[in-house]
């Protein structure tokens, strides 16, 4: 589940957590009131923050948060926690939106079981998202470079960037943060054999060979190695994933195929998501929230051409 509050001065994350059931085995917030952004997001003092909340049984989850934070719920929430509950799952990107809402008043995790099992994950995303980032680079780049592609992963295909977003957005967000990015992928890149990285100099190397490129393809997550088979597999051959992703690997073009597949799965889902998000935060909410957006976007366009 995921809400957004305003920030508000000397409030601790915790204590707005304390507002929400405990039962919590992972918890997060980003958005632009976390780390200082560039742009027309630069305003900490009344940027939005966005709260994900990660529960084992969403149905109890809900239940609690009506009873305890009945207001925060759309008109949904006269239809109770199971069917709240499948809307999340069986809708959009899995995810169900509070918005809007008024509570006491950074990626930062900032509640997380020890659960062994969401800590590799967690791992294999960093990692996955490194690995795809290499692939739509060149032989050398710099760490912003790096920083960008990957920032910009979930952004890849999202129709918002079309309307409703600052253009510049994922510069705006890596432009100001990237001792926060090399904190976060620096062990990776250092333990990586595939790339030669220059901390010193923030340049980076990768192997570029069609060897290099199709192992890197083999450690992609297999929905993005499924949507790329999709794309590049011509019809009548019958080839599994392993042999389109070995021509893929010696195609000059590898990094655009790369992002085709990512584009293939992020627009279904962020167009599914937005038209959830009229339902789960309801009409007023909703108009109020996109033209917050269009008005953001409106200020990055004008501070383009300016």
């Amino acid at each position: 589940m995921a809400l957004q509050a305003l920030q508000s001065s000397g409030v601790t994350f915790r204590k707005i957590l304390s507002h929400f059931p405990e039962e919590l085995s992972l918890a997060f917030v980003y958005g632009s009131g976390v780390y200082r952004q560039a742009g027309p997001s630069s305003d900490q003092k009344n940027a939005m923050l966005d709260f994900v909340f990660t529960v084992d049984d969403p149905v109890a989850w809900h239940s609690k948060n009506l009873k305890k934070n009945w207001r925060h719920y759309s008109f949904l929430k006269v239809l109770g926690p199971k069917i709240i509950t499948s809307i999340q799952n069986n809708y959009g990107a899995g995810v169900y939106y509070n918005s809007l809402i008024m509570c006491d008043g950074r990626v930062k995790i900032i509640s997380v079981n020890e659960d062994i099992t969401l800590r590799a994950a967690l791992d294999r995303n960093l990692k996955s998202a490194v690995t795809t980032a290499f692939l739509m680079l060149p032989e050398s780049f710099s760490e912003e470079d790096l920083f960008i592609e990957i920032a910009g992963l979930s952004y890849s295909g999202d129709f918002r960037m079309v309307v409703g977003e600052d253009k510049t957005k994922v510069l705006n967000i890596v432009k100001p943060n990237i001792a926060h990015f090399r904190e976060l992928y620096g062990s990776i890149l250092q333990e990586n054999p595939q790339v030669v990285y220059k901390s010193q100099q923030g340049r980076l190397e990768i192997d570029k060979s069609p060897e290099g490129q199709f192992t890197q393809l083999m450690t992609l997550p297999k929905s993005l190695q499924q949507q790329i088979h999709h794309i590049m597999d011509s019809p009548g051959k019958n080839r599994d994933v392993e042999e389109t992703l070995f021509q893929v690997a010696h195609d000059p073009d590898c990094g655009d195929v790369v992002r085709l597949g990512l584009s293939a799965i992020v627009r279904p889902s962020s167009i599914r998501q937005s038209t959830k998000g009229i339902f789960t935060a309801g009409m007023k909410k909703s108009v109020i929230y996109s033209s917050l957006k269009l008005h953001k976007m409106w200020k990055g366009w004008l501070r383009k051409t300016s």
